[in-house]
């Protein structure tokens, strides 16, 4: 089963407050870190640095639903 992008966050804190609300519907889902602002001044360390939120094709409609994308 493939895994498909749900949405961009700015930091590993508000991907893990996503992530949250999706295990808590029983929706699995998996972050990871992009290249997006890549070369952005003061931009190091764990939680600094857009992340890319990832779920199952079959949970995509339902978990957008649920944090209001459409």
């Amino acid at each position: 089963v493939g895994l498909v992008r749900l949405t961009f966050v700015l930091n590993e804190i508000e991907a893990d407050q996503i992530q949250s609300l999706l295990k808590f519907e029983g929706i699995e889902s998996m972050q990871r870190p992009t290249d997006v602002g890549a070369g952005s001044i003061g931009g190091s360390g764990a939680m600094s640095g857009s992340r890319e939120i990832l779920v199952k094709q079959e949970d995509l409609e339902t978990a957008r639903a649920l944090i209001g994308e459409a």
